[in-house]
């Protein structure tokens, strides 16, 4: 990159990024240097009122953008295998939103062209990258909880367009794909290795989704998550690892704020703050992904290592899920 900021290319016009990329990317010290629409006129307006340098109408005109070097991709699940395929094949680095694509199959197909092309890919799940994780990990390494046994995690937001592409089950939408997806890759990152097992009910609605979701995943050892996820009720992502000897409660473990905490109780006691004053979510994932482009971190948590887990849960679950009597 030559010392030179990133300069970043947005591949849709989605809200996720304006309220969570672009302030993130800006807290990190990247350039959003153009967004991309499947017009030129949508992509205007967009890059108007959210400080984009520039607008282009088409997806592949993003791509071969030669002053953009990186890509964020948010345009519904069922395009990610398409675009972030096309992306790396061009040598642009990816960050592309969760889940990685809507299906096991496709993410195969997308981890098969990144290792091939060696262009690196990540898949936007940032809570890895948040001091508070590894807090967390501290924690339960030292034994202030004794053995991780259980996490119980909830991930629930309300949706009230019925246009909403989350709504849909044509475009992979659903409440586990969306949300439920947080909780799956926490078990793997704290659990360190693929559940053995899979159980799940759902609430239908919308265009043949899930509203809402509870779930179990058993992995080695009788340890478990459990989890409930759904686009029905306030914000809530409360989380509580259990452990022999403890437990540890996490306000959000997946996008902290500066109200948010983690409190351990067990052998010893205390309460941290989740996330810097003032943080971006998203800020830690982008700042990493610009100092491995610059050459100055060796990349990390990329896709190629990290995705396969949560597609093969995800993919699991909805094989297994039975509706809940209504």
């Amino acid at each position: 990159m030559g010392g030179q900021p990133v300069r970043w290319g947005i591949l849709s016009t989605a809200n996720i990024a304006r309220a969570a990329f672009l302030p993130g990317m800006r807290a990190a010290g990247g350039v959003a240097e153009a967004v991309a629409s499947r017009n030129a006129e949508s992509a205007q307006r967009y890059a108007d009122a959210h400080g984009i340098a520039r607008a282009l109408g088409g997806y592949q005109a993003l791509i071969e953008d030669p002053d953009v070097d990186a890509i964020y991709i948010a345009v519904p699940n069922t395009l990610h295998a398409e675009w972030t395929i096309a992306a790396l094949e061009a040598g642009k680095p990816v960050l592309c939103e969760k889940p990685l694509t809507g299906s096991l199959a496709d993410t195969g197909r997308v981890l098969d062209v990144a290792k091939r092309s060696g262009t690196l890919l990540w898949e936007a799940f940032v809570f890895p990258f948040h001091q508070q994780l590894a807090g967390v990990r501290a924690a339960v390494a030292g034994g202030a909880i004794g053995e991780l046994r259980e996490i119980h995690s909830d991930f629930h937001f309300r949706v009230t367009r019925p246009d909403n592409i989350r709504l849909f089950a044509s475009l992979a939408g659903g409440a586990l794909n969306d949300v439920g997806c947080y909780p799956i890759r926490l078990a793997f990152e704290l659990f360190g290795t693929e559940h053995m097992s899979a159980w799940g009910t759902y609430v239908p609605g919308g265009e043949g989704v899930d509203l809402e979701t509870v779930a179990v995943l058993g992995y080695a050892g009788g340890r478990q998550l459990v989890l409930s996820c759904g686009m029905n009720r306030s914000y809530d992502a409360n989380t509580r690892l259990l452990g022999s000897d403890g437990e540890i409660r996490m306000t959000n473990p997946f996008h902290p704020g500066d109200a948010d905490r983690f409190e351990v109780i067990g052998k010893r006691h205390e309460v941290r703050a989740a996330a810097p004053p003032g943080e971006p979510s998203f800020a830690p994932a982008i700042r990493h992904i610009q100092a491995a482009l610059s050459g100055t971190e060796e990349p990390r948590l990329l896709a190629i290592d990290t995705a396969l887990p949560t597609a093969r849960a995800l993919d699991d679950l909805h094989l297994v899920m039975r509706p809940a009597p209504s």
